[in-house]
């Protein structure tokens, strides 16, 4: 029975801890705050209390944290990898993925950088979208781990494209969650009805599934028990547009939409739906 470590047990490393113990593996789970891992102990899963023995006891540690530096001082705790592979599967920028990498290999390990579209539910039920990033041998040996929690595991070209990857699909959240608001609220100002203009918009080459995803939460203006937060959302842009300015683009458009979710810093907006920028798009 393969033995897997999930390292950071939020809302998404949960979801696949689920799913792993689902589909018969051992799954060893750690969080910084321990009760945060009762749940996956009371299905199975049996609780990392010492970091320093994931590494000897796990033949893959699956991290699930919220940035890069937090997934290197994580890994940098657990020392010794010598018999084990290292699969980040949170979002964080090219280089700091890069810098993983080396530091993986110094520590002994193997690194194969997983980062997945889609939250909760895909975990849940396998559909997850796998981007991953480094050598094919490493990307094989782990296929059959990554075909649980997605149909079709992609690699996408070594350590690091990945990553820029996973940025790219995020910024296409934020400006299709965005653009659509602001549409969205346009029309409602000058009377149309919603259901007329969506009538128009779902069968035309600018429709996309997420905005009737969005939609009910928009009118009703009801942004709890998110799959993915405003503030995850900001820090991910956040990380785009530097990544964008390392390759020489033009960001200046995407540095006004990050302006506009730093409104909801300090707000009750920051940990509910992203789709909650739609309350930053009225001027008030």
């Amino acid at each position: 029975m393969t033995s897997v470590a999930v390292l950071g047990t939020g809302l998404l490393g949960t979801a696949i801890a689920t799913r792993l113990l689902g589909q018969g593996l051992n799954v060893h789970v750690w969080n910084r705050d321990p009760s945060r891992t009762a749940s996956l102990v009371e299905k199975g899963a049996i609780a990392i209390d010492d970091l320093g023995q994931a590494g000897k006891n796990n033949s893959v540690l699956i991290t699930v944290l919220r940035d890069g530096t937090a997934t290197a001082s994580v890994i940098g705790t657990i020392g010794d990898l010598q018999s084990s592979t290292v699969v980040p599967m949170g979002t964080m920028g090219v280089e700091e993925s890069r810098k993983l990498a080396t530091q993986v290999a110094d520590q002994g390990g193997r690194y194969l950088e997983a980062p997945v579209l889609g939250s909760k539910p895909q975990a849940l039920n396998g559909s997850l979208l796998v981007m991953a990033g480094g050598e094919e041998q490493v990307f094989e040996a782990q296929r059959p781990l990554l075909s649980h929690l997605c149909q079709e595991p992609q690699l996408v070209g070594p350590v690091g494209s990945g990553a820029a990857t996973k940025l790219a699909l995020n910024q296409l959240i934020a400006s299709l969650t965005h653009s659509f608001s602001l549409s969205l609220q346009l029309i409602q100002q000058a009377g149309v009805p919603v259901e007329t203009f969506m009538a128009i918009l779902r069968p035309s080459a600018l429709y996309a599934p997420t905005f009737d995803k969005k939609l009910q939460r928009m009118l009703d203006h009801s942004y709890a028990d998110p799959n993915f937060s405003t503030a995850l959302l900001r820090k991910d842009l956040r990380l785009f547009l530097e990544e964008a300015t390392t390759a020489g683009l033009q960001d200046q458009g995407l540095s006004g939409l990050l302006s506009l979710l730093e409104q909801a810093k300090g707000t009750e907006l920051d940990e509910q739906d992203y789709c909650a920028l739609h309350e930053l798009t009225l001027l008030r």
